[in-house]
């Protein structure tokens, strides 16, 4: 402890061997910072536990002196760095493209992007109108991970969000209402985005690919992803890798409102009383 504090004084000291030691910390830090990114989706998550629970049963077979599943999973381990490589394949491409790119320092540090109240509103409104009309629709708003490879898949728009542009979308003669319109900030970046599947085995058999494709990317990013039924015209939301429909579009809104804008609705009832008191 002491030996640290001591270093870190150092460190208030001008010279060229401090100020290598303070880029070597930034340096650390960033690649700390932009593993934690890496493992923010929720499939990484369930990876990385994966990984503690087979390198716990190795440490406890060996402890255990079960010596023939020690030496299978210690064979296994072998193959680890290949295996993992191959399961996080999107999440390493991802990384190192930001890398490449030379995006050192986000605009937001850590930050979730973040749609407005105006843009939520407009999604609403498009969810409304299409689920009256059992017009099926997979709306994908993007937070804190990137989804470049689903963007590139489809076609570019890069629009101002409104209700209008997010129908006409869907609309059954327009040849873009097959896949999913991704909307970053305040904007639709692309549409007729094809999405991953959800292999989940414990899907209502009511749900069909619609829903599977919203689950699949909710697993992968933590992106929330609004699902209207064309069937049944029933709204539902993935998050997290999880799915659930929901009543109407009044509680969408307060879905989106929580989870984009991080505003809940206790929150807006507080703000309305303290703007009626000021009037």
């Amino acid at each position: 402890m002491n030996d640290t504090i001591r270093r870190l004084q150092e460190l208030k000291q001008v010279s060229l061997e401090n100020l290598i030691n303070l880029i070597d910390i930034l340096l650390v830090a960033y690649v700390v910072y932009r593993i934690l990114s890496l493992i923010r989706s929720t499939r990484a998550w369930r990876i990385l536990g994966g990984i503690v629970i087979f390198v716990a049963a190795l440490f406890i077979s060996d402890h255990l002196q079960l010596k023939t599943l020690h030496w299978v999973l210690e064979k296994a381990t072998l193959l680890a760095p290949v295996a993992l490589v191959i399961l996080l394949l999107p999440e390493l491409r991802q990384t190192l493209e930001g890398f490449a790119k030379l995006g050192l320092w986000p605009t937001r540090l850590g930050a979730d992007a973040r749609a407005g109240a105006n843009t939520v509103e407009e999604i609403i409104g498009a969810a409304a109108e299409m689920s009256a009309s059992s017009i099926g629709a997979l709306i994908v708003v993007e937070r804190g991970t990137k989804l470049e490879d689903i963007c590139q898949n489809g076609v570019q728009l890069n629009a101002e969000v409104s209700a209008p542009l997010l129908g006409s979308i869907f609309y059954e003669g327009n040849p873009l209402h097959d896949g999913a319109a991704v909307v970053r900030d305040d904007r639709v970046v692309a549409a007729a985005c094809r999405l991953p599947l959800s292999e989940a085995s414990n899907l209502d058999h009511h749900l069909h690919m619609r829903h599977r494709a919203g689950l699949g990317i909710a697993e992968q990013s933590d992106a929330v992803v609004i699902i209207v039924s064309e069937e049944r015209g029933t709204i539902s939301v993935a998050i997290d890798g999880e799915i659930r429909r929901l009543k109407d579009h009044h509680e969408l809104r307060e879905v989106l409102n929580t989870e984009i804008r991080g505003v809940h609705q206790d929150d807006r009832r507080r703000r309305r009383r303290r703007e009626k008191v000021s009037v």
